[in-house]
C-alpha cells in the first residue's frame, strides 16, 4: 500500500490580482465551468481552489508539467465537504498510480488559502519497476 499527500498555500490576493488583470482569460485557463458557477465571485474560494490544483499535481507527482489546471476540478457536496475530481491525464496518472480517491480539505483565512490532499493506492511503490 503507498500513501500520497500534497499540499499547497496561496495569498488569496494573488488570485484577486490576476482576476483584475487577466479576467475571464485567467479564470477559463484554470477553472472548470463548474467551479466558475459557483465561485467566480468568491475570491476566498477560487484560492483555495487553485491550492487544491498545486496540492493534486503535487501528489501526483507531476507538478505542472502535463497536467492542464482543468483537469482538477474542487467542487463541493451539498454538505458543503469539498472532493475533487479528476479529468484527462490527471485522471490516467491517478489510475497509473492506484488512486480511486482524492481526500481533500480545503480552508482560508482572511489572507491565504490552504489545501491538503491525500490519497491511498493498493499498489506498492517499491513493487513498481519503473520508480
Amino acid at each position: 500500500m503507498s500513501h500520497y499527500i500534497g499540499v499547497d498555500i496561496i495569498e488569496i490576493g494573488r488570485i484577486k490580482e490576476a482576476v483584475e488583470s487577466w479576467g475571464e482569460r485567467f479564470l477559463r485557463r484554470v477553472y472548470t465551468e463548474s467551479e466558475l458557477a459557483a465561485y467566480r465571485h468568491k475570491p476566498s474560494s477560487l484560492a483555495a481552489r487553485f491550492a487544491c490544483k498545486e496540492a493534486v499535481m503535487k501528489l501526483l507527482g507531476t507538478g505542472r508539467m502535463g497536467i492542464n489546471w482543468r483537469e482538477i476540478e474542487t467542487l463541493s457536496h451539498t454538505s458543503g465537504q469539498p472532493r475533487v475530481n479528476l479529468h484527462g491525464k490527471a485522471q490516467v496518472k491517478a489510475n497509473e498510480m492506484g488512486i480511486k480517491a482524492i481526500a481533500v480539505s480545503l480552508s482560508h483565512s482572511k489572507e491565504y488559502a490552504i489545501a491538503y490532499v491525500s490519497a491511498v493506492s493498493e499498489i506498492n511503490r517499491s513493487e513498481k519497476s519503473d520508480d
